[in-house]
């Protein structure tokens, strides 16, 4: 007899439907979450429920952790997706849930998935019936709430955070789902080699979904009694499916990892972080756009060629392809993670853009005015301006270029690394240059 052959008491769900937890005490992970004494658990097990915004990756248990708590809750549970759903599937929701408050005096509990795909408007309808207590309303979101979701929703939920699950949860809804029956695969006897179970671990990356999924096609495959391979696996999944959302966290966070990596010379972690989003089928020509605004900000004038090696790399994207041109954009990675760096001319700059926003806009002195006309020459435009070239070095000692209200400052701090040291060399020669002649200007 096959796997094929096995009788889940005519139960075709999947895997992962069947091993859901029926109760709080089975519930994997999350455990800042739900472990005893906790606020959440200590709600969920009296019956006090409140609405929810679930925010974690997939396959972390937020589905699963609604349908606890309106277990416990004794209410009754009520699903849409925003992925297929509307206002008309709003509206008929809302009210199949105050004709049970009328006719049962039963609560209900509307769980939305993916609520981050409904617009404003979508997610403004469910404020009045939350506010009421015509539902229970817990959200579920792989996305950022503070981004996705409006600010009346979250004001009126609680946010939890829900994380990948660890190798040790992981391993436990493994064996629990080999050796549970019927719901699971006990009735096959099988077992799963040590190294298998490494690398399957690996691969479901904190998703237990993924992770069922994947042991219910190596369960069709395998023969009753045997023992499951790592080459088995290798198989049903020939390589890790990155996880990515080109539009979400996922992807920001890997961009910010890879930033960050740069920024902290490790050229080891940008490539490591390049190479994910690539494999998440990020564009290339994004992170080629990070390593200028890199260039600038981080790097500098400590070594200015990283901007001209940014470029080129961009550059060398358009014209040879994405084969070399992403190989192109690894060198200049590495090149930037492992070149001086000062953020001298990024703090300079910010600076003075705040005093801009926040001082009165100073006239722009006599000297330093354009003279096109004879009036604008009688008037002192241009007046005992010094052309620098005609000065010793090509530098006008004393003059100066900033609105008199601002002659005390110095926004411009250049570091001591890369090639920024013989710009702070040269700038305090010329400040040297400065303070001699206004000594020498002096009665």
């Amino acid at each position: 007899m096959t796997s094929l052959q096995l009788d889940f008491s005519d139960d075709i769900r999947p895997l992962a439907a069947r091993m859901r937890p029926q109760q709080l005490a089975d519930y994997v992970g999350q455990q800042h979450l739900v472990a005893p004494g906790t606020p959440l658990h200590k709600a969920i097990t009296a019956g006090r429920v409140f609405s929810l915004i679930l925010w974690g990756p997939p396959g972390t248990g937020k589905t699963t952790l609604a349908e606890l708590i309106a277990s416990h809750a004794n209410a009754a549970m009520q699903r849409i997706s925003a992925v297929t759903a509307g206002v008309k599937e709003i509206r008929d929701a809302i009210s199949e849930a105050k004709l049970r408050q009328q006719q049962y005096q039963q609560r209900t509990l509307l769980f939305v998935d993916e609520v981050h795909r409904f617009n404003k408007a979508q997610q403004d309808a469910f404020l009045p019936h939350i506010e009421d207590g015509t539902i229970i309303f817990i959200g579920a979101t792989t996305e950022n709430p503070a981004f996705a979701l409006n600010n009346a929703v979250l004001s009126r939920a609680r946010v939890c955070v829900l994380k990948p699950l660890t190798e040790q949860d992981l391993q436990q809804v493994l064996h629990h789902a080999l050796n549970t029956e019927p719901a699971g695969l006990g009735a096959l006897k099988l077992s799963i080699a040590a190294d298998a179970e490494r690398l399957l671990l690996q691969l479901s990356a904190g998703d237990a979904r993924r992770l069922l999924n994947v042991l219910e096609q190596l369960a069709e495959l395998a023969e009753p009694g045997s023992c499951i391979t790592a080459e088995q696996v290798k198989q049903v999944v020939p390589q890790q499916l990155a996880g990515f959302d080109r539009e979400g966290d996922v992807f920001y966070d890997l961009i910010s990892a890879f930033h960050k990596s740069v920024r902290g010379s490790d050229p080891d972690a940008a490539l490591y972080w390049y190479a994910r989003i690539l494999a998440g089928g990020g564009d290339p020509l994004y992170v080629a756009r990070r390593l200028l605004a890199i260039a600038s900000e981080d790097i500098g004038n400590a070594d200015p060629r990283a901007l001209t090696l940014a470029l080129n790399a961009w550059d060398t994207f358009s014209r040879v392809g994405p084969a070399e041109g992403e190989r192109a954009i690894a060198q200049a990675a590495v090149y930037l993670a492992l070149a001086p760096k000062s953020n001298a001319v990024y703090m300079a700059f910010n600076r003075i853009k705040q005093q801009i926003a926040e001082m009165p806009d100073y006239p722009v002195p006599l000297h330093l005015r354009n003279a096109p006309t004879a009036l604008q020459k009688q008037l002192g435009h241009g007046a005992e301006y010094r052309y620098a070239h005609n000065e010793p070095g090509a530098y006008a000692a004393g003059e100066r270029y900033l609105p008199p209200e601002l002659w005390h400052e110095q926004f411009y701090q250049p570091s001591e690394r890369g090639m920024e040291k013989q710009l702070a060399e040269k700038l305090r020669y010329l400040r040297e240059l400065d303070a001699q002649s206004q000594t020498k200007r002096q009665p």
